[in-house]
């Protein structure tokens, strides 16, 4: 039997996993939620939005998810065949209701903490004499994942907020990582299975379902590009380079006056960043981050270089481990548009629908992101001027 710490951050395993590992993941991730609702109360910010969703709001999401598809939702057994439109038991606290719809005032971080307890507490009462297949735990499984995803984007907001690390009570924060350079990789023609196949528990849902695919031989970075590599772009006047920019990328460009990415003050003679409220030296093997799409274009263009596919970013994850390929410090812009698997359906409860609009994809995970959901077949969808996420890209031959 694993232990339990090792299973908690296991993302195939959490998948899959039963009420009482289940049960203790999502104590751990309420817990997370807990301490970035304290770490922002403290600095003052938890009503600050700056054009983002404010701290207290997303900490409110993950208590109202469940509210709304467990404690409330009289179909849960049916996981994700649930009718979304059936009668619901009232909510656990009326007036949060309202003020997440704008409907009211915002409870105070007290009142706040007590209903995330309270909703928790009968999440978990709900988890124990709950069916033990995969649509009995539907729901369970669906809400670890999006709370781990809101706590992924409370670590995005301080980042945007330039939220202070000192004082009490310390940022659930993790400095991001640097790693030597290594050789690209090269990879033969194969035909790969790209997606999650069924019978894996809770997959998400734009993941569904694995297909095969012809993926021709090529060449990938083994590491996501680095602020050395970037600033070499910038040094190189890439900014000011018509040609190394899409039609909507250089709209972008000169709409938002970019002459870096988000929170970089300088490129050329090292890369200074502002993070914490402090100006900073990032360590030029650390992977470039909050870049947007059009910028990951636009330096790809400029080296000769291209973004990868979705099939060649997944099959370099599966099979380049062992030989230097590194991921997990970004989430990394990948060629493409979004776009479902073939056969993907998705239930009411969905928190990975495809997008309405247009909208480029990531893949991978980032250093912020909890262990438990770094997975290889992971898909995020996102606009390509998106760059607030913890995000970079990887490139490979032309």
């Amino acid at each position: 039997m694993r232990p339990r710490a090792a299973a908690l951050d296991d993302a195939q395993a959490m998948r899959v996993a039963g009420a009482e590992l289940l049960s203790l993941a999502l104590m751990d991730a309420r817990n997370h939620t807990l301490r970035w609702l304290a770490a922002f109360e403290a600095r003052d910010a938890l009503a600050r939005s700056d054009g983002g969703p404010a701290p207290q709001v997303l900490a409110a999401r993950a208590g109202a998810w469940q509210d709304r598809w467990i404690a409330r939702n009289v179909r849960r057994q049916c996981g994700e065949a649930a009718d979304a439109s059936a009668l619901r038991l009232p909510p656990a606290d009326a007036a949060i209701d309202a003020w997440l719809a704008g409907a009211a005032p915002a409870p105070t971080a007290d009142t706040l903490r007590a209903w995330l307890a309270q909703t928790l507490d009968t999440t978990l009462e709900l988890l124990g004499p709950a069916h033990a297949d995969d649509a009995g735990l539907y729901v369970f499984r669906c809400a670890l994942r999006h709370e781990d995803r809101l706590g992924e984007a409370l670590a995005e907001r301080a980042a945007a907020l330039q939220l202070h690390a000192g004082g009490e009570p310390p940022l659930p924060w993790r400095e991001p990582p640097a790693a030597a350079a290594h050789d690209p990789l090269w990879l033969p023609a194969q035909r790969l299975m790209l997606g999650s196949a069924p019978g894996g528990g809770a997959v998400p849902e734009n993941e569904r379902w694995a297909h095969e695919v012809l993926l021709p031989e090529f060449e990938i970075d083994a590491r996501p590009v680095t602020w050395a590599r970037y600033a070499e772009f910038a040094e190189d006047g890439g900014y000011d380079r018509r040609e190394c920019w899409s039609e909507a990328g250089w709209a972008w460009l000169q709409a938002e006056g970019r002459r870096a990415p988000r929170h970089v003050e300088q490129l050329r003679g090292g890369v200074l960043v502002q993070r914490h409220g402090e100006l900073r030296r990032a360590a030029p093997g650390q992977a470039a981050l909050h870049v947007s799409r059009h910028e990951a274009e636009a330096w790809c263009r400029w080296a000769g270089r291209r973004l990868p596919t979705e099939p060649e970013w997944e099959c370099a994850a599966l099979q380049g481990a062992g030989r230097g390929f590194f991921w997990g410090e970004v989430f990394e812009w990948v060629a493409g548009s979004a776009r479902a698997w073939p056969g993907c359906a998705a239930g009411a409860s969905a928190l990975d629908a495809l997008p309405p609009q247009p909208a480029g994809v990531l893949r991978g995970a980032s250093w912020m992101t909890r262990r438990r959901q770094v997975h290889p077949k992971a898909r995020r969808f996102a606009p390509p001027q998106a760059d607030t996420m913890f995000c970079g890209f990887r490139s490979c031959a032309a």
